[in-house]
């Protein structure tokens, strides 16, 4: 099998829809021979991710959380910090949470590559 490589342009797209559309390529919904449980997905690279949109107040008002497991071991980083730290890991946080949680999953989000 060989893995074809999609270039998405992220320029004055929202988050959301970028992040589908890669998911459908690197899972390979679009081959007329896709079954959830084979890898079969394509390499995707997203290009002018700076210029992304952000609908609504997502900038101001949205968070990420990581718990340690301790008590009071909550923290939550907001996106507009984690944006201007590094954009590249607000694509991929977002592509993470929208595949399908099983062993394919760390196979697939290596496939994905972003490019500001």
């Amino acid at each position: 099998m060989e893995r074809q490589t999609h270039t998405i342009d992220a320029a004055g797209k929202s988050l959301g829809r970028v992040a589908s559309e890669a998911i459908a390529l690197l899972r390979g919904k679009n081959k007329e021979d896709f079954a959830p449980n084979k890898d079969i997905g394509d390499f995707v690279v997203i290009t002018n991710f700076g210029k992304v949109k952000f609908t609504g107040k997502k900038l101001e008002k949205k968070d990420y959380y990581r718990y340690s497991g301790y008590p009071s071991g909550l923290k939550e980083i907001p996106l507009s910090k984690v944006y201007a730290e590094d954009p590249v890991q607000v694509m991929k946080r977002a592509v993470l949470g929208m595949l399908p949680k099983n062993k394919l999953r760390a196979q697939q989000i290596k496939r994905l590559k972003v490019e500001l």
